[in-house]
């Protein structure tokens, strides 16, 4: 009968996988400076919150008729929480003031980018563009001079000619083809066109034969306008002509000093069943129909990068949005697609695009090139991943429910003094000396794998805030702190089940070798046990707490999974490779596993002890002679 089959230990490899380990993270932190030491003190960031950093304090209050529902205040502060964490833990607080009042506070952050992220009430809406004036950065009024010989049209007729036609695919997404637009200077059209197409116009102007004011070097093309008049209601066109679009202080930020010069309540700015007009960042001007989608239709919002690298949000549409959305773009793939491409007709290219529409503002208009039916749709407009993380992470959780104004915003020094984080530092100093000292003291030459241990743990959480500092905007507070201290307790609680089991083999008369590996398979599962129940108390702790209690209950699960790690892939390996040593293995005295000193019993002692054979026949010879001189 063949004997059972023992797993062989093999320590190199789990050491070699923790190496592994330590590799990854260093080059997920470091990137391109991983081979260049010298430059680390640029990668190895750890995140502060308010307590120990500074940050950005935005008082928000709601608006509307009497005080809101403390339903609609709950929700609103869920929302905000989603959105300011939905990046990363980065420590940020929302909490209620009174009846209509909500106080944010975000470490590391400016207050503009707090007050867009919080106050932005993400009703998405996405309409058909009926009139575009594009932006050529003059005023719109012109001065003019008469002339008896020629005066240029108000619109010039332009004729196109494509050089490479687009070839509409039934998998694309909304995605700009060609826009033609008026140049400033000579009103001539000038095209902006995609990879997908690229028109060429040429114009003509019109002569008349009555003098008529000439637009002198001074007039601006913007008060040419594209698209269908003949669909706009004429108060929505009023509002359109007094209107003045500039661009905002970036390619994703519109500035809304427009709303401010036409009479425009907030209910116009955004009535999902009227028209509206707005403005996209760029400074163009829009008439926009009625909302074809609403947000609440919008099964998901993701950023990612589309097949040419550029950063885009991309939207899954359901039920009813899927409908309506396809029967547009097919309407607008059939009817004016082929004016826009093939004539470089302007009034077709804008019945063709669709605006992106957020809390009233134009965050892109997009040029449909094929029938969209599937429910897919792509938001661009030359995001960076920030904006485009931003706007699907505002999507993604939801509109408010309230619309808020800012009462106050305010840059905030840390909360807490320098000495109190000095004393946290001084306290986890004197915990881990005291630590390393019983170790020492107790378990002697296996105090080395224990404070090694704790080494590689404490290297592991280092690493580990450094990531998410990088990757998720983690915010480390004092709570936090506190929670990387327990973790000492933690690991060297792991580390002391072990070495007992081990102890107690020995005790058992077991060489060493074979101790580890009987004691390893009686520790492993009282140590996987009590990490368990550690990590989910930090994980129920997480989710029921607010404020820095999550913090610390963050930071505790976190240093749960990696004691496993480092117990796993470390502390036993190491026990294998220093049991085959001859200080170790000897049981030398001062190695912690010294038989004697442990009170072994060793496999010859017994508590029956025999006497020896010759004792035993003196004995009997002696009482055979006796019995003879008897």
């Amino acid at each position: 009968m063949a004997p059972p089959s023992r797993s062989v230990p093999r320590p190199g490899r789990a050491l070699a996988a923790l190496g592994v380990i330590v590799l990854i993270m260093l080059i997920s932190i470091t990137g391109s400076d991983t081979f260049s030491p010298g430059k680390w003190h640029k990668d190895f960031r750890v995140g502060l919150g308010l307590d120990l950093a500074s940050g950005t304090q935005v008082t928000l209050m709601a608006q509307g008729k009497g005080t809101p529902s403390q339903a609609d205040m709950n929700t609103a502060i869920s929302i905000m929480e989603a959105r300011v964490n939905g990046t990363g833990n980065s420590g940020a607080q929302v909490q209620q003031q009174g009846n209509n009042q909500i106080t944010i506070s975000v470490p590391n952050q400016d207050p503009q980018q707090v007050i867009n992220l919080v106050s932005t009430t993400a009703q998405l809406r996405i309409r058909q563009a009926l009139l575009e004036q594009p932006y050529t950065g003059t005023s719109a009024s012109s001065s003019a001079s008469p002339s008896p010989s020629s005066s240029a049209s108000p619109k010039a007729s332009s004729s196109a000619s494509p050089t490479t036609k687009a070839s509409p695919s039934s998998t694309s997404t909304a995605k700009t083809s060609a826009k033609i637009v008026k140049d400033a200077a000579s009103a001539t059209p000038s095209a902006s066109a995609s990879a997908s197409a690229t028109p060429k116009a040429s114009s003509s102007a019109k002569a008349s034969a009555s003098p008529t004011p000439t637009p002198s070097a001074t007039s601006s093309a913007s008060t040419t306008y594209f698209g269908n008049k003949a669909s706009v209601n004429a108060s929505v066109f009023k509002l359109f002509e007094k209107a003045t679009c500039k661009p905002g202080s970036n390619s994703t930020t519109v500035d809304n000093s427009w709303k401010n010069t036409i009479k425009y309540t907030p209910t116009q700015w955004d009535d999902p069943n009227a028209q509206i007009v707005s403005c996209d960042p760029s400074g163009n001007k829009y008439v926009l129909g009625n909302a074809v989608v609403l947000g609440s239709q919008v099964s998901s919002a993701n950023a990612g990068l589309n097949s040419s690298s550029q950063w885009v949000v991309d939207l899954t549409l359901g039920g009813k949005a899927q409908s309506a959305f396809g029967t547009l773009t097919t309407k607008q793939y059939n009817t004016y697609y082929s004016g826009c491409n093939t004539s470089g007709n302007e009034d077709d290219c804008v019945l063709n695009s669709t605006g992106i529409v957020l809390d009233g503002n134009v965050v892109s208009v997009e040029q449909t090139i094929a029938a969209i039916t599937a429910g897919n749709v792509e938001i661009s407009g030359s995001f960076t991943q920030s904006y485009a993380t931003y706007l699907a992470n505002v999507l993604k959780y939801g509109a408010l429910p309230l619309t808020f104004k800012v009462l106050s915003s305010t840059s905030i020094s840390p909360q807490l003094a320098r000495s109190s984080l000095d004393a946290g530092l001084i306290a986890a100093l004197i915990g881990f000396v005291l630590v390393v000292g019983y170790c020492f003291l107790y378990y002697r030459g296996l105090g080395i794998v224990s404070v090694s241990s704790l080494l590689i743990a404490a290297l592991l959480a280092f690493l580990s805030v450094a990531l998410l500092t990088k990757y998720q905007n983690f915010g480390l507070e004092l709570s936090g702190i506190a929670g990387l201290i327990v973790a000492v307790g933690i690991t060297a609680d792991s580390f002391v089940v072990f070495f007992e089991r081990l102890r107690d083999e020995v005790r058992d008369g077991k060489s060493l070798r074979p101790a580890v590996e009987s004691g390893w398979k009686r520790a492993r599962r009282t140590i996987l046990v009590s990490d368990t129940v550690s990590f989910l108390a930090a994980l129920v702790l997480y989710e029921l707490a607010i404020g820095e209690v999550r913090g610390f209950a963050y930071t505790l699960g976190l240093t749960t999974i990696i004691d496993v790690v480092v117990v796993f892939l470390f502390t036993k390996p190491m026990v294998t490779l220093l049991a085959g040593t001859k200080f170790f293995g000897g049981g030398h005295r001062w190695s912690g596993l010294s038989p004697d000193r442990l009170g072994a019993r060793t496999p010859w002692r017994s508590s029956i002890r025999r006497q020896p054979a010759g004792r035993a026949s003196r004995i009997g010879n002696s009482g055979s002679s006796t019995s003879r001189e008897s």
